[in-house]
């Protein structure tokens, strides 16, 4: 039986810093270079357990600082324990479900690690494998992949997992959704018996239970409650919007003068990039942060925008986690996030300490399930702002293509809102000894 910490509210703070979890000093200072010093509580409980080589279930969604929770404990043994000799093997994997999660995983591997000397690359469908492949030949510390692409390059011969130290499933019931788990169990029995495996899911069915009792040996729990609501203060408003005209609502919203200044979120770095272009050249003042940027150069954005000297800021959502600025009124959704959950964090960069706050989220016809998924957690409906130059005409959104074996990684599938479920028993019996 797992032993159970249940944390009430992912949203508090803790009491202690990252010091006391007596994190190696190369990577804390590259947390406190992100901007971070006191733990989420899933980081306060989960990292001391992982230290000790325990495995662990974690029931906790995308938004709770889960990540981080893995991330940092396996950069910290991998750095204490690295191996003689030049050729670096694959030491960790982190599986999960779709590219962009592991993107962002990825993202923050290389930010908590960048003193480590520790070797991170992501493998996902849907984009030319060469890359991929050349990076995993270089040797790689630490491999993060979704499960389509992986199986394919195993079978291909340029991945072996027989030298992993540290397993970790993520995002478990957003595979059961989109189908991975019988790829998932075929990548299971290609891992070493005597590993150290972490699981990760919001809610516990009874096909996660049974595949968590196949994974995790002797586990501690940490649950951690999903964000569910907003800050009330602030206002939100919806704008539906063709996605080739977003860029000139944003920069209609913008010729109000009032907006002194404005954090606006894309989902991918090269459209943070393309965003302030255009602002640029309509004569708005604007920088781009994210992880390709250096991190002086994130630094001095960053400070610029404090001080109003750039008057929009254009954020990813993983390098937006050290956005803390207190006047902060306005942000703008410039594309829906697919997360439910990421919504809440990302308008809550406003209204804070009971100032004004408000929000724009721009929905073009591909985002109007989204937006439903949001509405759905924050049991509100979102108020429409329907008079504006460019109002939505493609009503009618692309399809999602029928998931086929082998090309599952293609493209971003929707995840549907989940709720944390209390399990009465996590497992009927412990796994074999490893």
């Amino acid at each position: 039986m797992a032993k159970k910490i249940e944390l009430n509210n992912s949203l508090l703070k803790s009491n202690i810093q990252f010091q006391s979890l007596k994190i190696i000093e190369p990577i804390l200072q590259a947390i406190e270079e992100e901007g971070y010093t006191i733990p989420t509580p899933i980081q306060e409980q989960a990292i001391p357990i992982v230290l000790q080589g325990i495995d662990l279930l974690g029931c906790a969604q995308t938004g709770t600082g889960k990540t981080a929770a893995f991330a940092v404990p396996i950069l910290q043994i991998l750095s204490a324990n690295k191996p003689y000799g030049r050729t670096r093997k694959i030491r960790s994997l982190i599986v999960t479900p779709t590219r962009e999660l592991a993107i962002q995983i990825e993202e923050s591997f290389k930010a908590y690690g960048r003193y480590t000397g520790l070797t991170t690359t992501v493998v996902f469908g849907g984009v030319n494998q060469n890359p991929q492949t050349s990076a995993l030949r270089s040797g790689v510390d630490i491999l993060i992949a979704t499960p389509g692409r992986l199986l394919d390059l195993i079978n291909q011969g340029f991945i072996s997992l027989r030298d992993v130290e540290i397993f970790v499933l993520d995002e478990a019931d957003r595979m059961l959704d989109m189908g991975f788990i019988h790829d998932v169990k075929k990548m299971l029995s290609m891992l070493p018996k005597r590993r150290q495996s972490l699981f990760f899911s919001a809610t516990m069915p009874p096909e996660i239970v049974k595949l968590a009792g196949t994974i995790l040996h002797n586990p501690s729990q940490v649950s951690v409650t999903p964000v569910s609501s907003t800050v009330d203060i602030i206002q939100q408003y919806i704008y539906y919007v063709d996605k080739g005209n977003k860029n000139s609502l944003l920069v209609e919203i913008l010729k109000d003068k009032s907006i002194k200044t404005a954090l606006v979120f894309t989902r991918t770095k090269h459209g943070a990039d393309k965003v302030v272009k255009i602002l640029l050249k309509n004569d708005i003042k604007a920088e781009a942060i994210h992880g390709n940027k250096a991190q002086n150069a994130r630094q001095r954005a960053l400070t610029n925008f404090k001080e109003q000297t750039t008057r929009v800021l254009v954020a990813t959502d993983i390098a937006a986690r050290g956005i803390d600025v207190d006047d902060l009124e306005f942000v703008i959704n410039f594309e829906i996030p697919n997360i439910a959950e990421t919504y809440v964090h990302r308008i809550g960069r406003t209204g804070r300490a009971g100032a004004k706050g408000t929000a724009y989220s721009f929905c073009d016809a591909d985002e109007k399930a989204y937006l439903r998924d949001i509405e759905k957690l924050i049991n509100k409906k979102i108020p429409i702002i329907d008079k504006h130059p460019f109002p939505l005409i493609d009503n009618f959104p692309v399809k999602e293509p029928v998931q086929q074996r082998g090309k599952r990684d293609f493209g971003h599938s929707r995840p549907k809102p989940t709720e944390i479920n209390k399990p009465k028993k996590l497992f009927s019996k412990s796994r074999n000894s490893r």
